[in-house]
């Protein structure tokens, strides 16, 4: 025994020789490095120039940040300095700025574009608001189930730790030998059987609750992106409506939204397309009489520049020819006349 703690401390004696007169490099690498990085610690500027060795990622990153403060400050001061540059200019340019006729038509275009944009911006908030109406009492019944099989989840824990706590009391007070064999084993069966039921309904309960969490929890965040959608939708209903300068014009455009689509249902019209200033293109749908399938009914209106004579017109999509009837309105420039005859003869089966 002697023998064997001897060479043991032969072989450490042995290998702390080795060790000491083995020349690492861990300790002089060590002190290279700490002093390269209290270098570029103080000289930050000396990582962009390019300085050999090993580089803190950190320093780098700091670098990197303020280069890009800096390049993001010169740009919005040479953005700031531009329009004002600009405005300068104006201001003190001799000759008016140019207002036509074609600038108005694209305010009034701009206009009618933004005026789309919160109707349709009406309509997507009036959905949500109809998805939230009808998730909510889902999520509340989703949300009253979890909370229902949770209660009984956390009773019958309650009562397989008040059971347990009673077999233990029981085995306390009744020591050894406390019943025979058989009898002993039948109860262990008829307990094990129990407790695995128990077990095993736990586990289910378990499993339900699980599942309606993440149901709930789905429902959660649907209604938090239904919300945030809300808020974004009546943001822009809110800009559009700063940016309509007369509080009628919304009220305005809703009838008129309104009085178009029932005109349109009412005369089986499908799209009105205004070709050039001079130039209308009318597509209605008409059922023939003793038919089932729709039909198109294309009219081209042609009307005579700067006024309101009408000089041509072209119907397609009926079988029969209707010159004798376009003739009759195009000489007494009925318009309303011509497109209610032409339909007419369409829904005849002309």
């Amino acid at each position: 025994m002697d023998n064997d703690n001897s060479d043991k401390l032969d072989a450490a004696r042995a290998l702390q020789t080795k060790l000491e007169s083995a020349k690492l490099n861990i300790v002089e690498d060590q002190n290279r490095f700490d002093t390269l990085q209290s270098t570029l610690a103080k000289d930050p500027g000396l990582v962009s120039e390019g300085v050999a060795g090993t580089t803190d990622p950190a320093i780098v990153a700091a670098e990197v940040a303020s280069q890009i403060s800096f390049l993001r400050n010169l740009k919005f001061q040479y953005l700031e300095q531009k329009a004002k540059d600009q405005y300068v200019k104006t201001i003190v340019s001799d000759e008016a700025p140019n207002i036509n006729a074609d600038d108005n038509e694209l305010l009034r275009i701009d206009n009618e574009k933004k005026k789309e944009i919160l109707s349709a911006a009406k309509a997507r908030l009036a959905e949500k608001y109809s998805d939230v109406r009808t998730l909510a009492p889902l999520v509340e019944q989703d949300y009253n189930k979890a909370r229902t099989l949770s209660q009984e989840a956390a009773a019958l824990a309650s009562k397989i730790l008040d059971a347990r706590l009673t077999l233990t009391r029981l085995r306390q007070a009744h020591p050894h030998p406390r019943l025979t064999i058989p009898a002993a084993n039948a109860q262990l069966d008829s307990q094990i059987v129990e407790m695995q039921q128990l077990d095993d309904e736990l586990q289910q309960v378990n499993t339900q609750v699980d599942t309606v969490k993440e149901r709930v929890k789905a429902g959660a965040v649907e209604v938090e992106r239904l919300r945030v959608e809300r808020a974004e939708l009546e943001k822009q209903v809110n800009a559009g409506q700063k940016e309509v300068q007369d509080g009628r014009v919304v009220g305005l455009y809703d009838w008129y939204t309104v009085a178009l689509s029932l005109h349109r249902t009412m005369l089986d019209l499908e799209t009105a397309h205004s070709e050039s200033e001079n130039e209308l293109h009318l597509t209605y749908a008409v059922t023939p009489v003793g038919s089932t399938e729709r039909r198109q009914i294309f009219i081209k209106l042609l009307f005579l520049p700067n006024s309101r004579m009408l000089g041509e017109v072209q119907v397609e999509g009926l079988s029969e020819d209707v010159e004798d009837v376009v003739g009759a309105h195009l000489q007494a420039n009925d318009v309303p006349g011509l497109i209610a005859a032409v339909l007419a003869r369409a829904r005849a089966g002309a």
